[in-house]
């Protein structure tokens, strides 16, 4: 378990549930699709919950991981 929250990994969640996929969030983060998938595996891992659902390349957010996208938006101030 990490000590501390760390902010890396919400930064690539938010990018990810809001543009509702790994590459696209990849893409504007300026890293690789596997370390975009590392960081909400490490987030997860974390938490202890599971915050998103991948099928096939296609990802949707969980209940759990929509309202932490929506404090984190709001916590990094971009309502």
């Amino acid at each position: 378990m990490i000590a501390n929250l760390p902010f890396t990994a919400l930064r690539t969640f938010e990018a990810v549930a809001r543009l509702r996929g790994f590459g696209r969030a990849a893409e504007e983060l300026g890293v690789t699709q596997s370390a975009v998938s590392q960081q909400i595996r490490t987030l997860e891992d974390w938490l202890g919950i599971r915050l998103m659902h991948r099928r096939g390349g296609h990802v949707t957010v969980t209940e759990d991981g929509a309202r932490l996208a929506e404090a984190v938006t709001e916590g990094f101030g971009w309502v």
